[in-house]
């Protein structure tokens, strides 16, 4: 009958390190291998392709923008270029909101661009603040001239302020008066002006009550225009069961226009 012989603890621990030696080995081995692939020609980024919105910013005009800084940022290989980094160098450009950094193998950067799209200027004509159609300021100044209405208030509220806007631009639409700029004060009072310099102070409340309030208004102006043939200065939106208005070349009392009650 066959025995084994346990072999002896000097043979085993040199069988052991003999066996890390060739791992230690093999690891160095691949990570050499690695890094010369990694920055071999090969793996340079020969090109980036622009993609999206580009309506703002042209290929030409990226690059003369970003030359110096992409330079620094594609100095390492293809494969370990830090997309990210990329991709805030592009969001830092004037008008672009959003970009989507891709590899394109073997050495190529595909960037999809989203811009902005101004539907408003935040604070007064010509800041150089807009408000997109999300809601969010940013920096830039349009190519064009078309109007832009004006938004105003609190930073962080911008797009609560652009909602209301919204709700209330077709409520004035439908009597072709435009609405020109909306403002939320520091208190939470808001305030309209019309195209034709008319101030409506409208008060404070939930964008539900402040769309039903200025519906109540434009709904009886019909009349007051009528009676009164001057041209509308002031409202005041802000009695509860009516408002005041002031209307040139009229004398306004301190009683409110009172509203009908609907049942």
């Amino acid at each position: 009958m066959a025995t084994s012989t346990e072999l002896p603890l000097d043979v085993k621990l040199m069988a052991v390190a003999t066996q890390l030696l060739l791992g230690v080995f093999a690891l160095f081995a691949l990570v050499g291998v690695g890094t010369w692939a990694v920055r071999h020609p090969v793996w340079t980024v020969k090109a980036i392709s622009v993609h999206g919105d580009v309506a703002h910013q042209s290929v030409v005009t990226l690059r003369a923008q970003l030359a110096s800084q992409m330079r620094t940022r594609l100095s390492s290989s293809f494969l370990s270029v830090d997309l990210q980094q990329v991709r805030a160098l592009f969001e830092q450009v004037p008008w672009v909101r959003r970009a989507v950094v891709q590899r394109e193998f073997p050495n190529r950067l595909r960037i999809t661009l989203e811009e902005h799209r101004p539907v408003a200027w935040w604070g007064d004509t010509g800041s150089g603040e807009l408000v997109n159609t999300l809601g969010e300021v940013f920096e830039a100044s349009p190519d064009d001239a078309d109007y832009l209405p004006e938004l105003a208030g609190p930073a962080d509220r911008s797009a609560e302020i652009w909602a209301l806007y919204q709700a209330l631009e077709p409520v004035f639409a439908r009597l072709e008066l435009g609405l020109d700029r909306l403002e939320l004060g520091e208190r939470g009072s808001w305030r309209a002006r019309l195209h034709s310099g008319a101030v409506i102070e409208i008060g404070r409340g939930t964008p539900d009550e402040l769309v039903a309030r200025v519906q109540r208004f434009t709904a009886t102006l019909p009349q007051l225009t009528e009676r009164y043939a001057g041209a509308l200065q002031s409202v005041d939106l802000r009695y509860p069961n009516g408002y005041a208005l002031r209307v040139r070349g009229v004398t306004t009392t301190e009683q409110p226009v009172r509203t009908p009650s609907h049942r």
